[in-house]
C-alpha cells in the first residue's frame, strides 16, 4: 500500500477534525465563496472546509487519499442534503482524472502538504486551476512553537528514520520552498503571497483528552507511540506531549481545550 494512504487510513482522523470545525468554517467565510463556484478541496479529510464551502453554494469536490475519510465526507454531505458536495479518492501528486482548468478555487488545508513529490503536487494544483482562479494552502511551519509543528517535531524524535528520499511535509511551511515549487509549475513569483494565520483546536474536554484522541486516532502520533513502545520510551513521549498540550491550552477553563496553532497561509493566482 502507498505509505501515505496507510498513514491516513490508520486510526480515525475524523476524531481530530471535529476539534477543527470552527476554524474551518471561519476560513471558508474569508474565501469569498459564491454560489456555483467550482471548488476542489485537496487532502480534504472528511470535509472540514469542503462542507462549509458547499453550504455557501459552491460546487465542491473533495479529494483525499484515505478511503475511510472519503466515505466519512460523503456521509456528512448526504446527512446535510448537500447535493453540491461529493468526495472521492485521489492522490494530490497525480490528479490524472481531473481536467485542466477545472476549478475556480483549489483549497488544501494541511492536506496536500503531506503528499509525496511536492513539485508534482504544485504542478497538479496549478494545472487544474482555471486562469484567473486561486489556490489557497494552509501549511504547518517547521520549528514553529505552536501545537501541530511541535507534535510533528516531538513525534519525529521517537519515530524510526524516514525512508531515503523522504521530503518532510513541513517544508511546505517555508516560503522559499513554496515559491520554488509553484514557479517550477509555471506560476510567476509575483502571483504567490503569504500570511501567518491561526487554526484553533477546540475540544469539550481537558487537554489530556485531546492528546488521548491524537494518540488513538492521528496516524503520525500513533506511529510515534508504536516506536516509543518498542524502545521502552512510551512514558517519555507521553510526558512530552502532555506538557505541550497543557502549556498551550488557552481555554479559561481547565475542563475544556482551546489551543491555537500557527500556519503559513499561501495564496496563488496562476
Amino acid at each position: 500500500m502507498n505509505p501515505n494512504k496507510a498513514l491516513w487510513e490508520k486510526g480515525d482522523f475524523t476524531r481530530i477534525a471535529a476539534s477543527m470545525r470552527e476554524s474551518g468554517e471561519a476560513l471558508v467565510k474569508d474565501l469569498n465563496i459564491t454560489s456555483g463556484l467550482k471548488v476542489l478541496d485537496l487532502g480534504c479529510g472528511d470535509g472540514t472546509t469542503a462542507i462549509p464551502a458547499a453550504r455557501l453554494g459552491a460546487d465542491v469536490l473533495g479529494v483525499d487519499i484515505a478511503s475511510n475519510l472519503v466515505a466519512a465526507g460523503n456521509r456528512r454531505a448526504e446527512a446535510e442534503g448537500l447535493t453540491n458536495c461529493r468526495f472521492q479518492e485521489g492522490d494530490a501528486s497525480d490528479l490524472h482524472d481531473l481536467g485542466d482548468d477545472s476549478f475556480d478555487l483549489v483549497v488544501s488545508m494541511f492536506g496536500a502538504m503531506f503528499a509525496p513529490k511536492p513539485f508534482d503536487v504544485a504542478k497538479e494544483m496549478a494545472r487544474v486551476t482555471r486562469p484567473g482562479g486561486r489556490i489557497v494552502m494552509g501549511n504547518w511551519i517547521p520549528g514553529d512553537p505552536t501545537l501541530v509543528a511541535q507534535i510533528l517535531k516531538i513525534s519525529g524524535a521517537y519515530a524510526p528514520p524516514p525512508p531515503e528520499g523522504f521530503i518532510s511535509p513541513v517544508t511546505w511551511g517555508v516560503e522559499a520552498n513554496v515559491v520554488e515549487r509553484f514557479t517550477g509549475a509555471g506560476v510567476p513569483e509575483e502571483k504567490i503571497s503569504f500570511a501567518r494565520d491561526t487554526y484553533n483546536f477546540n475540544y469539550p474536554e481537558p487537554p489530556s483528552a485531546l492528546l488521548a484522541a491524537f494518540r488513538t486516532y492521528y496516524g503520525p502520533t500513533m506511529n510515534a507511540f508504536e516506536a516509543a513502545d518498542a524502545n521502552g520510551r512510551t512514558a517519555d513521549l507521553q510526558n512530552e506531549l502532555e506538557a505541550l498540550f497543557n502549556s498551550q491550552n488557552a481555554s479559561p477553563s481547565n475542563d475544556t481545550t482551546s489551543i491555537p496553532a500557527t500556519f503559513l497561509r499561501v495564496t496563488v493566482a496562476p
